[in-house]
């Protein structure tokens, strides 16, 4: 199988490692799942001057802007709950440019929280990204997917009746 790790992918792998699995075999979430839909509307009306998602490829970059002549990259979320997986992701585009030779920091958006977080790509977390984008390597390598495990985050989630019907 061919396909390479995303920021979705990091994310994902970051709240559940069967979710990695089944989003890069495209067996995708349940695209009407009231928390799906709360935060496609989120994304699409918070921060609407800034530029807007920005395809690299495997990086979907939620906003661009530059401040004090600095780039800086957002990720927009629907609340804080998932902070490490949002700040990985994050983490994870801010390497892909790097990469580039392009140097960026970023920031997690909360709008519906009205909270947002400085993400700078240090020495841990690139090394941290590292390890997490081998570990989805070898997770979309395998034939079956993780068996479910769960996790306070199984109620919530839009794949929630693939695991657990």
């Amino acid at each position: 199988m061919e396909f390479s790790v995303t920021g979705t992918l990091v994310w994902y792998y970051c709240v559940c490692p069967r979710q990695v699995w089944l989003m890069a075999r495209h067996l995708l979430p349940d695209e009407d799942d009231t928390n799906v839909e709360i935060g496609r509307f989120i994304h699409e009306t918070a921060y609407q001057r800034d530029k807007k998602e920005i395809d690299l490829g495997n990086a979907k970059i939620d906003l661009l802007r530059m401040e004090d002549g600095e780039l800086v990259v957002g990720e927009v979320k629907k609340s804080s709950r998932h902070t490490r997986s949002a700040r990985m992701q994050l983490l994870f585009y801010l390497l892909q440019l790097k990469e580039m030779g392009i140097k960026a920091r970023g920031e997690l958006l909360f709008p519906t929280e009205k909270k947002k977080e400085d993400v700078v790509l240090d020495e841990e977390g690139e090394a941290e990204i590292r390890k997490i984008v081998s570990d989805i390597e070898e997770i979309v390598m395998q034939a079956q997917p993780p068996p479910p495990v769960k996790i306070k985050h199984c109620w919530p989630c839009a794949y929630r009746e693939f695991c657990w019907s």
